[in-house]
């Protein structure tokens, strides 16, 4: 009914959260140019662009759910926007829904993210030991 609201809340919230981290990444970035930076880490991914690849899997999961919940008619263009809203024992199963599947869904879809970034910087890491082995032989 309403369990795609969930991972649109974090997905709100790591969107602002992406912005200021890529703010403030942007000044460091500055300060270190103006101080001397390597190679290596010039090519490191920051961690906006990491938590941006989370939004957009919260962002199009929450898409493809409410567009599902609109073609079951559990979603409607007026007030109350969800159907289970309008009845006092369909909110309480609306919310036992959001509970468990919206918040699972939006775990789930955190710890592949977790997984997925926890890949990227091994591989991250191999890459720049690798560029320091080469630098150091030559």
């Amino acid at each position: 009914m309403a369990c795609f609201i969930v991972p649109a809340t974090e997905a709100v919230v790591t969107t602002i959260a992406t912005k200021i981290i890529a703010n403030k990444e942007t000044q460091n970035l500055n300060d270190k140019l103006e101080g001397g930076v390597t190679v290596a880490e010039l090519n490191k991914e920051n961690f906006s662009g990491k938590l941006k690849r989370l939004n957009y899997m919260l962002w199009g999961g929450s898409a493809l759910l409410a567009f599902e919940h609109v073609w079951h008619g559990e979603v409607q263009p007026f007030f109350p926007f969800l159907t289970a809203a309008g009845n006092p024992a369909d909110a309480m199963e609306m919310l036992h829904e959001m509970s468990t599947v919206g918040v699972s869904m939006a775990v789930l879809v955190t710890a592949v993210w977790g997984v997925m970034t926890l890949v990227t910087n091994s591989i991250e890491k191999k890459e720049s030991d690798f560029a320091v082995n080469k630098s150091t032989e030559v």
